[in-house]
């Protein structure tokens, strides 16, 4: 009888004690399924404060599949999935988020594609169960990136899908800290297919993405893998700066012939109170960037584990 490949599956959790084993429960029931791969599920648990670890160490007791990945703190969304990454043992590794909301059925359609040769398989979120600001500041993120990032990523492209080996070795091979994996996996290129499907509502407990952590998170993307922003500002100065100058030459030539045009200062506060925006825009833009600078040449490391199980 053949030796079965390995599928790795990445479970990245933060506060998820109410749907940790129901999410252990629908993996199993689809994984069972397919008798020609065995699984290995990665549960990453990223400084939960509360019983996510102790349903971890449930499942992981009774079922030796089961990876425990424990970080010492939060370190963020784009640390679980790099420590589920660096885990993976597979020929391939899909990404389920904890939360359930994802449908597992979708799985063995992701493995189909990758043996037609796709080395990913990417999730498109036809319909997001989500309120109305943060389902448009998600449409918003992706228009805004497709347009300024030297990257193509779907609109509504989830972490939700399947990359093969290569693909987990080109993204594991990369020196970067400041990641963000829906970029890293389309910069890495190779062959890629994609899946529409409607995500469906939370079940059990809340989220912790907030407005705020949506915005961080995006951040990550917009100046990680775009360059056109500080083109703009430089393209945009040069043109601030020429017609500050045609405007000079035609107000000093306007003073000597019909005498000073300006007779009250409010124009003059206002001139200088937009342009100072401008430039207080720009500098906060450039810290920006080198805030992401000063991360990478840290050279910390991206997470901490404190504890694994059956690794």
């Amino acid at each position: 009888m053949p030796h079965k490949k390995l599928i790795s599956i990445g479970i990245p959790c933060f506060n998820e004690e109410l749907n940790v084993i129901p999410t252990y429960q629908a993996l199993r029931k689809v994984t069972d399924k397919i008798k020609k791969y065995n699984f290995e599920l990665i549960f990453v648990d990223n400084g939960s404060n509360d019983n996510t670890r102790d349903k971890i160490r449930k499942i992981a007791k009774k079922d030796k599949r089961v990876i425990g990945i424990f970080l010492s703190r939060n370190f963020g969304a784009e640390a679980s999935s790099q420590a589920a990454l660096d885990c993976a043992k597979g020929e391939a590794c899909i990404f389920y988020e904890a939360d359930g909301q994802d449908p597992v059925e979708l799985i063995p359609q992701f493995i189909k594609l990758w043996e037609k040769g796709n080395d990913s398989v990417i999730g498109i979120r036809d319909k997001i169960p989500d309120n109305l600001l943060m389902a448009t500041m998600r449409i918003l993120f992706y228009k805004i990136f497709k347009i300024i990032s030297y990257i193509d990523i779907p609109v509504n492209a989830g972490g939700f899908g399947l990359i093969s080996r290569k693909v987990i070795d080109a993204i594991n091979s990369l020196p970067e800290k400041y990641r963000f994996h829906r970029g890293l996996r389309a910069w890495v290129g190779f062959k890629a297919a994609y899946i529409k499907y409607k995500r469906k509502a939370r079940k059990f407990g809340k989220t912790s993405y907030n407005f705020f952590g949506y915005i961080r998170h995006s951040e990550r993307g917009i100046f990680g893998f775009s360059y056109l922003i500080l083109d703009l500002m430089v393209y945009g100065g040069f043109i601030i700066v020429l017609l500050s100058f045609i405007f000079i030459i035609f107000y000093l030539f306007w003073i000597f012939v019909f005498g000073n045009p300006i007779k009250a200062s409010i124009p003059l506060m206002l001139t200088v109170v937009f342009f100072g925006g401008i430039q207080l825009l720009a500098i906060s833009i450039i810290g920006k960037y080198i805030q992401v600078i000063v991360e990478e040449t840290k050279g910390r490391p991206i997470y901490i584990v404190e504890e694994k199980i059956n690794s």
